[in-house]
């Protein structure tokens, strides 16, 4: 497991404390962080205040079946990329179909072996984070150098302020994901400095502006009233 991956934070949603604590017990044990909810509204809650890097959701919870939190994540920009195992009891193939087409990930079927659910979530993330090599973080032809905190793209060198250097590690830590300017102000600025929203827009232009010199596409996503997200060039 690579370091990015053993920082993971996983969100399980069951409301079977047996379930839970043998999920917890096996997913630490690989050093992931757990948040636990145990019904729908806390599900949703957590994914607005914790912001997991995957979720472990059951099909049968009280207040909002495991399908409709699948459904409401998708329909949410800001979280419609959140990696989602579906954990359940139903094993029926239209079962199968309908958690699928909900949104889930993957689908996994009660009994299950906690070894297996462990090698699904780190495939899982695998497939859906991006490359960490030995303190680097590659998307598309971008590399960002923790260590030296240089960053290159194809063969040219960017020059970067701090500031924009700390916003393109927060976008190409989780590429297609929307973070909100009062998500980005907390996570590069802290939550106890004061900046305005504004100051998130002309930071993120400058940003794109230094990726742009080199002559690739323009990586940086706008969504309109939500926030920014690096993504690949046919999502732009």
């Amino acid at each position: 497991m690579t370091s990015q991956d053993a920082t993971a934070l996983i969100l399980i949603v069951e409301d079977e404390a047996p379930q839970v604590e043998v999920l917890r017990y096996n997913l630490e044990r690989e050093g992931y962080r757990i948040v636990v909810a145990m019904d729908g509204e806390e599900a949703l809650e957590a994914v607005a205040i914790h912001h997991p890097d995957l979720a472990i959701i059951d099909w049968m919870l009280p207040q909002r079946s495991g399908v409709e939190i699948c459904r409401h994540i998708r329909a949410n920009v800001e979280t419609q990329r959140l990696p989602i195992i579906m954990l359940t009891a139903r094993g029926e193939e239209s079962d199968r179909v309908l958690g699928l087409d909900s949104g889930a990930d993957d689908y996994v079927i009660k009994p299950y072996s906690p070894r297996e659910m462990v090698a699904r979530v780190r495939a899982l993330l695998r497939r859906t984070r991006p490359e960490n090599d030995e303190g680097q973080i590659i998307f598309e032809d971008i590399l960002l150098d923790i260590v030296s905190h240089k960053v290159t793209r194809g063969d040219k060198r960017i020059a970067l302020g701090p500031t924009e250097y700390r916003i393109l590690k927060v976008l190409m830590e989780k590429p297609g994901r929307v973070y909100s300017r009062e998500r980005l102000l907390d996570r590069v600025w802290g939550s106890d400095i004061h900046v305005e929203d504004r100051t998130v827009d002309v930071h993120v232009g400058r940003l794109r502006k230094a990726l742009k010199s080199t002559g690739g596409p323009d990586l940086i996503r706008t969504v309109r009233g939500s926030g920014y997200a690096i993504d690949n060039p046919d999502s732009i």
